[in-house]
């Protein structure tokens, strides 16, 4: 009963954090006016849902949607000028 307990409890966290990435993705795509499979495609390429936004997801889902959202953006445009190149 126990273990079934911790798996439960386990498998709400995970569903809580792909919400959480779903809705960063999401809001993101708005801002910048792009569709969400835009968004997720550049987000994906850079790694920034597994190495940012799940990552710290402790830290960011306690803030306004309004500053994850700028935090996230500003993570993908330093993350992919990296992969490009140019920082």
């Amino acid at each position: 009963m126990a273990l079934r307990i911790r798996q439960n409890r386990a498998r709400e966290r995970r569903e809580s954090r792909m919400i959480f990435a779903s809705s960063c993705v999401e809001s993101a795509a708005r801002k910048r006016n792009v569709s969400t499979s835009e968004m997720y495609q550049r987000m994906k390429r850079v790694g920034l849902i597994e190495g940012f936004i799940l990552k710290c997801y402790d830290g960011l889902h306690t803030q306004s949607r309004e500053h994850v959202t700028e935090d996230v953006l500003g993570a993908l445009d330093i993350w992919e000028a990296k992969k490009a190149g140019q920082l």
